[in-house]
């Protein structure tokens, strides 16, 4: 009989810890159900971007220019290092988001060579309607944890992601 805590990540772990038992899969314990949240949390999250008609992209290059502050304004070479897309990545963006009119671009008053990026503020309007579809959506997902077990869970997390290096093979 099944263990009823057990889920998806035992049962991989248990089919190949037959297969290979000299392995430690421990990392897999982590990891995989890292991995499996992450995916729930991209589904979670484009429907929370759904609901206030953007796409994730949209929310992206929206959610930078709403945290730079008022008037809501960034260089494309700004976007380019928050939203970490290609320069060519984020001009196609921006074409898109300036047919919606959520942005328009505007001459640098300080250098007339240069343009700044303006959310406009149907484009502030949508933002927020997201983030706070996005927040009570993950809340609904936290809710079994304590404010304790959420603290603690973020230190851990914090700490993993410091120690995780991005440069090495997968």
């Amino acid at each position: 009989m099944q263990d009823p805590r057990s889920d998806e990540v035992d049962l991989l772990i248990d089919a190949w810890a037959g297969q290979l038992p000299e392995i430690d899969f421990s990392p897999l314990d982590v990891m995989s159900r890292l991995r499996r949240i992450s995916l729930q949390l991209n589904s979670i999250r484009a429907t929370a971007f759904r609901s206030a008609d953007l796409a994730i992209w949209e929310f992206d290059v929206l959610a930078a220019l709403r945290r730079s502050g008022e008037p809501f304004r960034m260089s494309p070479a700004q976007l380019v290092r928050v939203t970490m897309v290609t320069s060519g990545t984020l001009t196609n963006r921006l074409d898109l988001l300036e047919e919606r009119a959520l942005v328009e671009r505007r001459k640098n008053p300080v250098d007339g060579r240069g343009v700044l990026v303006c959310m406009t503020e149907v484009g502030r309007e949508l933002v927020d309607r997201a983030m706070l579809a996005l927040v009570a959506h993950e809340e609904e997902q936290l809710a079994p944890l304590s404010q304790q077990e959420r603290a603690q869970l973020i230190e851990l997390l914090r700490r993993l992601g410091s120690a995780i290096h991005l440069d090495q093979p997968a």
